[in-house]
């Protein structure tokens, strides 16, 4: 495993993310509740600016390198969640289908749940089979707020078109 270099600080609307990265990869962004050393990089300030652009409902895709560490099975999930489009939802059961195995729901939850890079991989997305959101690593209520702040996004860009 390749360990970060360095370690800057975002201030989202819900509240301060730590940002690992080395030189030209994002290890991991998950909120936190107090900042502390600040190293910002070149690559770093181009992973706040994209959040910046996320949250001001301006990006919908993150352009970043990423290290994503884990097993090939939560690797597999990770690109899935990537591929999900903004401001769409799937179950965790329809998941485990799109990987080819509904028997798998339970891993691709535990995998889901291991996911470091916040927001940029979208674990989000994922919703209980009642379309209800349940789980998330840094608390409900921010998965509840970043599923609203998608959806009323997707919405404006589509009356945009017209």
């Amino acid at each position: 495993m390749l360990i970060p270099e360095y370690i800057a600080f975002y201030e989202s609307p819900l509240g301060w993310m730590e940002l690992k990265a080395s030189s030209d990869q994002l290890h991991s962004a998950r909120f936190v509740t107090e900042k502390s050393r600040n190293a910002l990089t070149p690559f770093l300030k181009e992973v706040q600016r994209q959040l910046q652009e996320y949250f001001a409902g301006k990006r919908k895709d993150f352009d970043l390198s990423l290290y994503l560490n884990g097993t090939t099975f939560q690797q597999n999930v990770w690109q899935q969640l990537r591929e999900l489009p903004y401001g769409e939802t799937i179950s965790y059961v329809n998941l485990a289908r799109t990987m080819g195995d509904e028997k798998a729901t339970r891993a691709v939850a535990a995998a889901n749940a291991k996911n470091q890079i916040a927001l940029i991989v979208p674990c989000h997305r994922v919703i209980g089979s009642d379309g209800k959101p349940v789980g998330y690593a840094w608390e409900i209520w921010r998965k509840h707020w970043l599923l609203q702040h998608e959806r009323r996004n997707a919405e404006l860009g589509q009356l945009e078109l017209f």
